[in-house]
């Protein structure tokens, strides 16, 4: 049985400083292959490039963002293939008796790397046909709320801390108490290990939280929220203009550059209960 990949690799560096060069021993943020199959189909839905680690929720959260499943029930099993030996690089996602999901909408993106993701206006229009529902109405936070949530983040970062080199995904209540965290190279693998986590637990929709992630937001982040339920997704830096468009279709407030005492408001305004 091969062991599991872990989340840092040592590597040795030449640290440059002042003129002088001296080796140092450091730690980089893993980057591998997760590949999703689904069985009994015996079908592979897609390749990510991904940090080892909640690959199970990876998997769940990847299904329920693009439709393959709906609930907690419809997966019956996740387990790591065996093909002679354990593989830690390929997940097999069992579902439920008499679930014949739809794969098409997963053939647009069968390879994703870890940097962005897949977006366009095609994956617009199926949020739409999928009949996601806009978000309800609350909460209401202060400012002073928004302000304390990217220091609550970093100060979770574990692998960040060691390597300098991974995205968050966290999710937090209407008090700003930090509920849960996940890490990864990829901004939106990390907010599918979140939205997985939910969905194993039974946690779904997160219509009360609010989401920060690390870097930008993309469309597949305000996808993903949407599908999740998120009423307010923060992110430190800007949004796309096609996140912005989900955000404003479907009810959530979007709030990007997220630094110290200022952020902006891209849509959602009423959710800020500013003095």
């Amino acid at each position: 049985m091969t062991m599991p990949t872990k989340s840092k690799t040592k590597a040795t560096v030449w640290v440059v400083e002042k003129g002088q060069v001296r080796p140092r021993l450091d730690h980089l943020t893993t980057e591998e292959p997760l590949e999703i199959r689904l069985v009994p189909l015996q079908k592979t839905v897609a390749v990510t490039m991904r940090t080892p680690g909640a690959d199970f929720e990876l998997a769940a959260g990847f299904l329920y963002s693009e439709g393959v499943v709906s609930r907690r029930e419809d997966i019956r099993r996740i387990s790591y293939c065996v093909d002679g030996e354990q593989r830690h690089n390929i997940v097999n996602v069992e579902l439920r008796d008499g679930l014949i999901p739809d794969l098409q909408p997963l053939e647009r993106h069968f390879y994703t790397s870890s940097a962005c993701g897949v977006c366009g206006k095609a994956s617009l229009e199926a949020l739409r046909l999928r009949g996601c529902p806009v978000i309800p109405s609350g909460p209401t936070v202060t400012p002073e709320i928004i302000y304390s949530l990217p220091d609550k983040l970093r100060a979770a970062q574990g692998i960040f801390t060691a390597t300098g080199g991974l995205h968050a995904a966290a999710t937090f209540n209407a008090q700003g108490q930090l509920l849960n965290l996940r890490e990864d190279v990829g901004r939106h693998n990390a907010l599918d290990k979140l939205i997985g986590t939910a969905l194993l637990s039974d946690e779904l929709p997160l219509n009360n939280c609010i989401i920060l992630v690390s870097g930008r937001s993309s469309f597949e982040i305000l996808q993903k929220s949407t599908t999740a339920g998120v009423p307010i997704v923060c992110s430190v830096s800007a949004p796309s203009s096609l996140a912005v468009s989900v955000a404003k279709e479907f009810g959530i407030t979007l709030i990007g550059f997220l630094r110290g005492e200022r952020f902006n408001i891209y849509t959602g305004l009423q959710r800020i209960n500013a003095a």
